[in-house]
């Protein structure tokens, strides 16, 4: 029936494992008043406490108890009826938790004043409850420190990270969409990131609620409680980006029908406008009108003490990603071992940070800047190869060339990278202190250049709306009508059919190089600055969306050559290592030859898996992924479990190749799938050095690497 189908798909049971059937003999617990049902627990399943914890109904049948039917008296009321057999219950549980070596979850039934046991089974449990009898089991031996360590699952400890919804809580559910970010979050819905920024400054709880988000609404997640999307999947921008900051987020819920303009969304004729309360849950994917009260998570001594006892099996190193030095530096209570993943995308400011116009004058000018400099290489190398009066007029023509490098056109590209030099060595730095001794890996800049623009289709109402005060804003900020309309054709230029497999990544990094040195030097510089004051700074740098050995090999030249002249100036000895990502199917093929010149891969298992299935992710899981799961055309999302036998395939032979070429090869991962505990298992197991995960998944990672080591133990001895 419906509720054994959606049992086996939320615990992953096989449909064809079957179902066994027992045949045993009825016995009536509503026979009278000498008799009665009930279902107890040998410990607490909420909390974990020892103790009698149960409920008993008399003249009943069990379903009676369950279904809710009847209020039934706490389990200490046998006692009063029936002491003898109340005692023999107790007697039973201790053999049966003895015998299990686990709380047990008991249902009987008293027939006639006498004790029949119905089933029992081992118990459910909160993933607090979970943690605290895996340790006080432990230190009663009745298991052992491994035992503890396998009993509680990994995601269970998401429970006992974020704020949950109140169990008891009556819901009035509006929508479901996908579980994007752990945890609960109660707020005023607002729709746009300046309205959310604006609500908490003045101390407002908020909901941002969006289509889908981009980098331009940075800055109102970072204000807003929580995220809820209508649009886009668990690898989202929202996702990634409210996993990151251990904020809740909803993603995909595509019910929501959201009119911006009027502030407002609506579900099936249920109207929510802006300024209404609404509760999310991003553990369920659950979307409720109105406040919801919530648990907040309480982190006990056990949580230490088990996860220390993973620590002491795990061989996985478990890092974080994270773009910050507070992130960094939350990353590194919950026992992160340095950082994956440091997105400097995300350091290029959000819209009322001045990095964010910074960055847009440099974009603007990037062209003619890129085309002087080519102009006077050219003409450099013909005056060292002329003669008489063809010299003088190819040295007349490298002044010239110089001359334009200094116009007032190709000004703001070189005042802009002086000023992001020294806003990112001030971000590196930090990040740096917070992680001393510990490694850092960099990636230099990924996203296509048009993502820190405006909108060609923004700036082509505002030019023709001029006088809406919002037309007037984004026009001012590019100088004027005119300006503004040379900022759109650029803006229109640098757009792309398809961003993702554009010019973005290592591409960026021939085509603008100015960029990349500027980077290597904020981060050199940055790491020298740490180092001269005592500190311990463990330096990797990434060049991302690498396919061939000459992309990396030019990217990772300029980058050594930059960090040498640093180096050199500063008289400081530092050791870096220069490394790519693994995240096209060429490059995972191609590995041995890539290895000739990184010093690590790190394995971008989001961008590998869309690459390798042909998904948009953002596309797929809100259309179509939920049809393929039901229909079995896939096994799992491959953009929450990875897909061993496709793109897990390319990751185990980018290993192997790059082994053979390289034998020192540092590898990680740094997508989502590094918080992921199937995942985790199948990344020990091929032997990669070390997942990277959000902050807030680095202990489910932590756990998850210690079962993948006892479960491959556990192997062995068979």
């Amino acid at each position: 029936n419906e509720r054994a189908k959606t049992y086996r798909r939320q615990y992953k049971i096989p449909d064809e494992l079957g179902t066994a059937v027992n045949v045993v003999a009825m016995v009536f617990g509503n026979l009278g008043e000498d008799s009665g049902t009930g279902v107890a627990f040998t410990r607490d399943p909420a909390t974990g406490e020892q103790g009698i914890y149960g409920d008993y109904l008399s003249n009943a049948q069990g379903e009676d108890v369950v279904a809710g039917i009847r209020t039934p008296e706490p389990l200490q009321s046998l006692r009063k009826r029936n002491r003898k057999e109340f005692e023999r219950l107790m007697d039973i549980m201790a053999r049966l938790e003895r015998h299990y070596r686990d709380m047990c979850d008991i249902e009987f039934t008293i027939e006639k004043e006498k004790l029949w046991m119905l089933q029992t089974r081992v118990g459910k449990r909160t993933g607090a409850a979970a943690v605290k009898m895996a340790v006080d089991m432990a230190g009663e031996r009745l298991i052992s420190r491994e035992e503890a360590v396998n009993r509680v699952e990994p995601d269970q400890l998401d429970q006992l990270l974020h704020p949950q919804f109140d169990p008891k809580a009556d819901l009035d559910v509006l929508a479901k969409g996908l579980n994007a970010s752990p945890g609960a979050a109660v707020g005023k819905a607002v729709f746009d990131a300046d309205t959310a920024e604006a609500w908490a400054e003045r101390g407002e709880a908020v909901v941002l609620v969006r289509r889908e988000t981009n980098p331009d609404d940075l800055h109102g997640m970072i204000a807003a409680r929580g995220i809820l999307t209508s649009h886009g999947g668990k690898t989202s921008h929202a996702a990634v980006v409210a996993r990151g900051m251990g904020k809740p987020a909803v993603c995909g819920a595509e019910a929501l029908k959201i009119d911006a303009g009027r502030r407002e969304f609506s579900v099936d004729g249920t109207k929510v406008t802006e300024g209404q309360v609404i509760s999310i849950d991003g553990t369920t994917g659950r979307v409720v009108l109105g406040e919801v009260s919530l648990v907040e998570p309480k982190l006990s001594g056990q949580f230490e003490t088990l996860l220390g006892w993973a620590d002491a099996v795990r061989q996985l190193k478990v890092r974080a990603n994270a773009d910050d030095a507070p992130s960094a530096a939350q990353a590194r209570k919950f026992g992160a071992q340095g950082i994956g993943l440091c997105r400097t995308e995300h350091m290029f400011g959000t819209p009322g940070d001045p990095r964010l116009p910074t960055f847009r004058q440099v974009i603007l000018a990037a062209p003619a800047a890129r085309a002087a400099q080519l102009r006077l290489a050219q003409a450099e190398r013909e005056a060292a190869d002329a003669r008489g009066k063809a010299r003088r007029e190819a040295e007349a023509a490298v002044r010239e060339a110089r001359a334009q490098l200094k116009s007032a056109e190709i000004k703001p590209y070189f005042d802009g990278l002086k000023k992001l030099l020294a806003a990112q060595r001030k971000d590196f730095e930090a990040i740096f202190r917070a992680m001393d001794g510990l490694p850092v890996t960099i990636r230099l800049l990924d996203p296509p250049l048009h993502e820190f623009l405006p909108d060609s289709k923004d700036l082509e109402i505002a030019l023709a709306t001029p006088n809406l005060k919002a037309s007037r804003e984004l026009i001012r900020e590019f100088g004027g009508k005119r300006k503004a309309e040379e900022v759109l054709r650029e803006v229109v230029a640098l757009e792309e059919n398809n961003p993702m497999l554009g010019l973005r990544g290592c591409r960026l990094g021939i085509l603008y190089p100015d960029i990349y040195r500027t980077q290597v030097q904020a981060i050199i510089e940055a790491a020298c600055n740490v180092k001269a004051r005592g500190g311990d700074p463990r330096v990797e740098i990434m060049v991302p969306l690498v396919a061939t050995r000459e992309e990396l090999a030019t990217v990772a030249r300029e980058a050594r050559e930059v960090a040498g002249e640093v180096l050199e100036r500063r008289g400081i000895e530092l050791e870096y290592l220069v490394g790519t990502m693994i995240e096209l199917p060429r490059a995972a093929v191609a590995a041995d030859e890539i290895a000739e010149e990184a010093e690590f891969f790190s394995f971008g298992t989001n961008d590998l898996t869309q690459t390798t299935f042909g998904f948009s992710r953002d596309d797929v899981e809100g259309k179509f992924m939920a049809r393929y799961l039901e229909e079995k055309l896939l096994p799992a999302n491959p953009f929450e479990s990875l897909d061993e036998t496709g793109v897990g395939e390319l990751v185990q032979t980018a290993c192997e190749r790059g082994r053979k070429a390289r034998e020192d090869l540092k590898l990680g991962i740094c997508g989502e799938h590094g918080g992921d505990p199937a995942s985790v298992t199948f990344f020990h197991r091929i032997g990669l050095d070390y997942v990277s995960c959000s902050p807030y998944r680095v202990p489910i990672a932590r756990l998850a690497a210690a079962h993948a080591a006892l479960g491959e133990r556990e192997e062995a001895s068979k």
